[in-house]
C-alpha cells in the first residue's frame, strides 16, 4: 500500500501556519492546512488540564521552521545582491536609480477595462540624468532568484501593466538555482518584458525588452522620486556639507 504521506507537499501556507501556531495559544483551526501538519508530524495534538483540545509544534516541526527561515534568508540575500548587481549597472550607464520605491500606476489589463489604480514597488527603478522629460527613458527591472516566485508574479497581469505604465522598458532580471541553472526561459517571460539571466559571475540580455513609447513621467511619480534617496547617495552627505 501506497505511503499517503509521500504525497503531501509542504508549502509557505504551512510554514506560516507552524509559526502562528507556534506564537499562539494553539487552538485548532479545523482545515485541510492542519490535517496535513498533524499527517507529517510536524503538529501535534495534546489535551490541556481543562479538557480542550489543542496543538502544538513538535520538535520536528521546530526543525522545519528553522529550515525555512534559514532558507528564506539565504533567498533574500541572493535577491539583495542581484538588486544591487542591476543598480550598479544602470550607474554605471550614467542613469539615476531607486531600489523599492512604493509607486502606483492607472492600469487596465484589457482594452475594455476601466483603468484602476495600481500600487507597485518595482526592484529598480532608473532614469536618464536628462532635464528634458522625453529623453528620461524610465526603466523597470524586476529581480527573480525563484522560479516559484517568479511563476506567482507572471500569474499577476495587472502587476506588469503598472510597471509598463511606469516605464519606457520592463526587464525580468533571472536568477539561478541551487543546481545553477535558470530559473526560467526566456519564452514564460510575457514578450513585453525583456529578460536577462545570470551567467557566472555577470548578466546576459537573452531577449531585448520592446521601447515603449514615452512622454512624460506623471506628477505622482515624480513625487515619490523627490521623497526618495537614489541608490549610492548617502543623505548624510547634503547634511554634512549645510554646517561646513
Amino acid at each position: 500500500m501506497d505511503n499517503p504521506l509521500q504525497g503531501i507537499t509542504l508549502k509557505k501556507v504551512h510554514a506560516r501556519r507552524l509559526r502562528e501556531i507556534y506564537r499562539s495559544a494553539g487552538w485548532p483551526c479545523l482545515d485541510i492546512v492542519e490535517i496535513e501538519l498533524l499527517a507529517t508530524g510536524l503538529l501535534a495534538r495534546v489535551t490541556d488540564p481543562s479538557g480542550h483540545e489543542r496543538v502544538c509544534v513538535t520538535d520536528s516541526g521546530i526543525q522545519y521552521l528553522a529550515g525555512a527561515a534559514q532558507s528564506n534568508r539565504k533567498a533574500l540575500g541572493a535577491h539583495n545582491g542581484l538588486v544591487q548587481r542591476i543598480a550598479q549597472s544602470m550607474q554605471r550607464e550614467g542613469r539615476l536609480v531607486w531600489s523599492n520605491l512604493s509607486l502606483r500606476a492607472k492600469v487596465s489589463v484589457t482594452d475594455d477595462e476601466v483603468g484602476h489604480w495600481k500600487y507597485c514597488m518595482p526592484d529598480v527603478f532608473s532614469i536618464r540624468n536628462s532635464s528634458v522629460q522625453a529623453y528620461l527613458e524610465p526603466v523597470v527591472h524586476e529581480i527573480k532568484v525563484s522560479r516559484a516566485d517568479l511563476l506567482r508574479d507572471l500569474k499577476r497581469p495587472e502587476k506588469r501593466a503598472a510597471y509598463l505604465q511606469l516605464g519606457g522598458q520592463c526587464w525580468y532580471v533571472l536568477g539561478r538555482d541551487g543546481k545553477d541553472r535558470p530559473i526560467a526561459e526566456a519564452d514564460e517571460v510575457p514578450g513585453e518584458c525583456g529578460v536577462m539571466q545570470v551567467v557566472g559571475e555577470g548578466v546576459e540580455v537573452i531577449r531585448m525588452a520592446p521601447k515603449r513609447q514615452f512622454n512624460q513621467l506623471p506628477f505622482w511619480v515624480w513625487m515619490a522620486l523627490a521623497k526618495a534617496t537614489p541608490v549610492g547617495t548617502d543623505p548624510e552627505d547634503g547634511r554634512q556639507s549645510l554646517h561646513d
